[in-house]
């Protein structure tokens, strides 16, 4: 995809990511979550990928935090991204994450947390969270739950659980 940009969200892109995310999941769950966390300014970064000028692709990372009893740290969560069914597997969603990876990095942050496809995530570094003993507050299967120190030794010893922000567990 020669002429492939990834760039972060614009205001004029809000339509489009409401469009891709639901075609994408096939429901309204995901655009509901991203119009949520940026109705509450918790976005930490969202790119958005475009092919011949259309938007095609989306990817959204958010604040979280860990915690184990009085300890917090910050780490940033992904959820969700998404592709046009049409334009799946030709390098879109690889493309979004790893310049959300590499911003990410730029930006200091430590560590990212993903609940997503065992056999996708972890060709860019994500490793299951239970590694680092970071736990989901949902239940999931814990080769799911993924996560990836975007500097070395940025989780937080002893791990913890991660918190979402709020509209995690108010989307449906």
């Amino acid at each position: 995809m020669d002429d492939l940009v990834i760039r972060e969200e614009s205001v004029g892109d809000v339509a489009a990511i409401r469009h891709i995310n639901e075609r994408a999941f096939g429901q309204q769950s995901e655009a509901r979550l991203v119009d949520a966390l940026r109705g509450d300014k918790a976005v930490t970064l969202s790119l958005v990928a475009e092919c011949g000028g259309v938007v095609v692709g989306h990817i959204l990372f958010s604040p979280a935090h860990v915690v184990a009893g009085e300890a917090e740290s910050d780490v940033v969560a992904l959820a969700p991204m998404a592709v046009l069914p049409e334009h799946q597997r030709s390098g879109v969603g690889s493309a979004l994450i790893l310049e959300g990876l590499a911003r990410l990095r730029d930006a200091g942050h430590g560590l990212l947390v993903v609940l997503g496809h065992s056999e996708y995530y972890p060709r860019f570094g994500f490793v299951r969270a239970s590694r680092l003993d970071i736990r989901c507050p949902f239940d999931v299967p814990d080769e799911a739950y993924m996560a990836i120190e975007l500097r070395e030794d940025t989780a937080p010893a002893g791990g913890g659980e991660v918190r979402y922000h709020g509209a995690f567990g108010a989307v449906t």
